[in-house]
């Protein structure tokens, strides 16, 4: 038999994450930020990966259960903004429920990009709960240099 050593921060950041989305279950927060909040106005974020390419920047994200036409894609001042809500379509009695991790209601994520954007250079699609958005990055200015005479 041979012995492992025991490293306590080998998987630390894996157990952050984990305590954090059971904070987050067990206090969901309403829209205002506040703990609580009624039914339905419960936010909730989709999971989304950004990576980029030579040419675009590509945001996905998963939407399961959400109709294309209960999103929307918004740019204003640099900042790409999904927004949605996802109707909970069957009536189930509240006494009836054994086990409920399903979430409902409105949603918002916001993204922070390091270029301006036309909003021409923007393609969304929606396919099988997944949206898909690419952001045609700017053509490089080419620096100009300015010769500075000494006197």
């Amino acid at each position: 038999m041979s012995l492992i050593r025991w490293d306590p921060f080998r998987d630390i950041a894996t157990l952050q994450d984990r305590i954090n989305r059971l904070f987050d279950d067990a206090f969901p927060q309403s829209q205002t930020g506040q703990p609580g909040g009624s039914e339905g106005t419960v936010s909730w974020q989709p999971v989304v990966d950004v990576y980029e390419t030579d040419a675009t920047l590509v945001i996905t994200a998963e939407l399961p259960g959400i109709k294309k036409d209960e999103v929307s894609v918004e740019v204003k001042d640099n900042v790409l903004t999904i927004k949605g809500q996802r109707v909970q379509h069957e009536q189930v009695g509240e006494a009836n429920y054994v086990r409920r991790e399903r979430s409902f209601g409105t949603f918002s994520r916001s993204f922070n990009l390091r270029y301006h954007v036309k909003p021409e250079a923007i393609r969304a699609r929606f396919k099988e709960g997944i949206l898909q958005v690419e952001i045609s990055k700017p053509d490089q200015e080419i620096a100009k240099q300015i010769t500075v005479k000494v006197e």
